[in-house]
């Protein structure tokens, strides 16, 4: 059975509870205790409130996708409740429906292993590799109609909803996503993020609070995504910190872009060593001008890693940044080099190498 059961009497909590169901496109049966064993084994996920669950704990036997909400902030009794029956969570609402969303959308969802995971990261400071990865997710939604996040993994970025145009659009960020592990419902957070003018969902840090953005949550979105078919996109920055760390270690291919300058290429070689140290399949996008002549090759050759592709200038791109965010047109260069790195992925994972 894939229904939720719900064991609420309060009626706030019981409207949120509705709200969070019907966002989830699932179906809620509710009942009061004591319900029939076959509908507390059977239900794929329980909510239940801290009277429900006193009542639940000794009539029931324990089992996973047990949840307690509760309104405001829980309390000593919240716990102790949760204790007695088992509840793997305890989720105060409507505060944490975001929360509850993820869990209940998540519960049975299918999984087809068949999604794509790209990491961008800079081969130096002022790279592109934002505004790259911003292309790529773009390719990959608008033009190849695939499923397609683009997710911002670097605490100290400007944040990509405002590459995007997305900074006064309503939707969840990270500040407003708590993950503690496991796999998040990729169907629920596509509904909660802002979502750009190509299709793509982006999940964006921002300007209040980066707390939130953690290794762990990191991974658990990366894979829930992937886990769902899609394509996730991530913009990574060049610290390799755990956040960085945790997304490459699950990218398809992580992609450097590197400007053709002699300072650039230098830099971008200390990246492409952290790389290959941890055997991280990667390669570079060449992007000019190149004023002191550096070829694709050349980069390719001193930095160690295969070109994906090569590009020249976008024309207007600084404009277009500072006025809505960025929009990509059919004869673009970001474009054209963001399908050939697709195509590259695409050969790629049609033969042997890293699954998905």
């Amino acid at each position: 059975m894939n229904d939720i059961l719900g064991l609420v009497d309060d009626p706030a909590l019981v409207a949120d509870l509705h709200r969070v169901v019907a966002a989830a496109d699932r179906t809620l049966h509710e009942m009061s205790v004591p319900v029939p064993r076959r509908a507390w084994t059977d239900a794929a996920i329980v909510v239940l409130d801290a009277s429900a669950a006193a009542a639940c704990a000794a009539g029931y036997p324990r089992r996973p996708g047990v949840i307690l909400v509760c309104s405001g902030p829980a309390g000593l009794a919240d716990w102790q409740a949760a204790a007695t029956v088992g509840a793997e969570h305890v989720l105060a609402l409507p505060s944490e429906e975001v929360e509850l969303l993820s869990i209940v959308a998540a519960a049975d969802e299918p999984s087809t292993g068949a999604g794509t995971v790209l990491a961008v990261v800079g081969g130096c400071g002022g790279a592109g590799a934002s505004t790259f990865a911003a292309a790529l997710a773009w390719a990959a939604g608008n033009d190849e109609r695939r499923d397609t996040l683009l997710v911002d993994a670097d605490p100290f970025g400007a944040g990509l909803d405002v590459l995007t145009g997305l900074e006064e659009c309503p939707g969840v960020r990270w500040s407003g996503l708590t993950v503690d592990g496991g796999r998040v419902s990729a169907r629920a957070l596509r509904d909660a993020v802002p979502v750009w003018a190509s299709g793509v969902g982006v999940l964006s840090t921002d300007r209040e609070n980066t707390d939130r953005l953690t290794a762990v949550a990191a991974e658990s979105v990366v894979d829930g995504v992937r886990g769902a078919g899609a394509t996730v996109v991530c913009d990574v920055g060049r610290s390799f910190d755990p956040v960085a760390d945790a997304v490459i270690a699950l990218a398809d291919l992580t992609v450097v872009v590197v400007p053709a300058r002699i300072g650039a290429v230098l830099s971008a070689t200390r990246v492409a060593r952290t790389l290959a140290a941890r055997g991280e399949p990667a390669g570079v996008v060449v992007r000019g001008p190149a004023p002191g002549g550096l070829r694709a090759v050349d980069v390719s050759d001193a930095v160690g890693l295969d070109v994906l592709t090569s590009m020249r200038p976008e024309p207007g791109l600084s404009e277009m940044l500072e006025r809505g965010g960025l929009r990509l047109r059919s004869r673009s260069p970001l474009l054209g080099a963001a399908h050939d790195v697709l195509a590259a992925v695409g050969a790629d994972r049609a033969g042997p190498g890293r699954a998905a």
